[in-house]
């Protein structure tokens, strides 16, 4: 009797770790999975443009330092930076009386050469008639001839004195050689100049035009070269469509631009080549010496877009989960350029026309996964990146 109810207790407590084990286990677990939904989208050629920007630097159409051609103290400073000038107009009064007194000097060396003219002529006057009555010999004549010439000799570079002292004068004064701004001003009231000066009286910036100064590397270079039409380097250049310049707030510049010259070699300290554009600057928005980007629009036919979050890097490789025929994903590499269309990369090689991408979510895909596609129409997800 008592090895009975030993044997129905153990009997009992077996059940109930039964019940209870069989309670705690989830029913889906050891269920097989099957395929998952995954988003997919269809790779169609498309027209597109792809922008790229590259820091650049303003200079006007002419930077023009101003020094002082004579020696003297600044007397007057007539503008204050960043004023603009016209051509011709004053901008600084040199203190220079020492060419003051070299006009008045020459005034009256002339003053002097004149009356020693006049004696000559009158010398000459009177002994011409002396001679043609065979009164006194032709030699005096001749003699009175040069001393006439030699006297009007003196006279003409008593002129070229003048001339010359007042055109030292007219350096006291120093004017605009151009319609500009003005730049800084080194120099106060009072401060000693000369032609010698280390540092010009200022700079004036011709701005009707800007210069925007910007470096493309060697495969930047190449890449356009090929992808814009023209026999030479001249020819493309030209067919390059104008620029647009982006402010350093981060706004656009109204005006648009056009690449004019490349540099004709390659920096081997930098491996990039200097290219300039010509901005007009009706406004003088733009002054010299500000920073700003340069960006280059470059039309591209038949370009294979692909999502930049439908691609994973892999030892420096792209690559995409290609669905296949028959339902399941590869992960294929594919090429791209460098330039990019926004979050779009512009695919090279591995990919075709007509291939499906899994657009998303793929981290826990291997190669040779079933999948269950939701297909996403191309044009809401390639809609920012079609040509308008």
């Amino acid at each position: 009797m008592k090895q009975s109810s030993i044997y129905l207790s153990l009997m009992g407590t077996a059940l109930f770790l039964a019940a209870c084990s069989s309670g705690n286990k989830d029913p889906k677990a050891g269920a097989p999975t099957g395929p998952q939904n995954y988003p997919v989208v269809q790779i169609d050629a498309m027209n597109t443009t792809l922008e790229s920007d590259y820091p650049a630097t303003l200079e006007g159409q002419q930077n023009v330092d101003i020094r002082p051609k004579i020696d003297g103290f600044i007397e007057k400073i007539y503008v204050d930076e960043g004023a603009t000038v016209k051509q011709g107009q004053p901008l600084f009064k040199i203190n220079a009386p020492q060419y003051e007194q070299a006009v008045r000097t020459a005034q009256a060396a002339i003053s002097s050469a004149e009356a020693e003219v006049n004696a000559a002529q009158l010398q000459y006057n009177k002994t011409k008639p002396l001679v043609e009555k065979d009164i006194i010999s032709k030699f005096d004549l001749d003699n009175a001839a040069l001393t006439l010439t030699a006297k009007k000799a003196n006279l003409a570079q008593a002129k070229a004195a003048l001339v010359n002292a007042k055109v030292n004068l007219g350096y006291t004064v120093v004017s605009s050689p151009t319609n500009g701004v003005i730049g800084t001003i080194p120099y106060k009231v009072g401060a000693l100049v000369s032609s010698t000066s280390q540092e010009p009286l200022t700079t004036v910036s011709s701005i009707s035009k800007v210069y925007a100064y910007f470096s493309l590397n060697e495969k930047q270079l190449l890449q356009i070269a090929r992808n814009t039409k023209g026999r030479t380097l001249e020819d493309k250049i030209k067919q390059i469509p104008s620029v647009t310049l982006v402010l350093a707030d981060g706004s656009i510049y109204t005006e648009k631009g056009k690449i004019e010259t490349v540099s004709g070699q390659i920096n081997t300290a930098t491996g990039s080549s200097s290219l300039r554009a010509t901005f007009p600057n009706p406004n003088g928005l733009l002054r010299s010496g500000s920073s700003a980007s340069i960006r280059i629009p470059q039309y591209v036919e038949n370009a294979l877009l692909v999502p930049q979050k439908s691609t994973t890097d892999i030892q420096g490789k792209k690559f995409v989960y290609l669905v296949t025929d028959t339902g399941g994903v590869k992960s294929t590499n594919v090429e791209i350029m460098e330039l990019t269309k926004g979050n779009y990369y512009v695919v090279t090689k591995g990919l075709k026309p007509g291939n499906k991408i899994v657009l998303e979510g793929f981290a826990s895909l291997k190669d040779g996964d079933k999948i269950k596609q939701q297909v996403k129409s191309a044009d809401s997800v390639f809609a920012e990146a079609k040509n308008k």
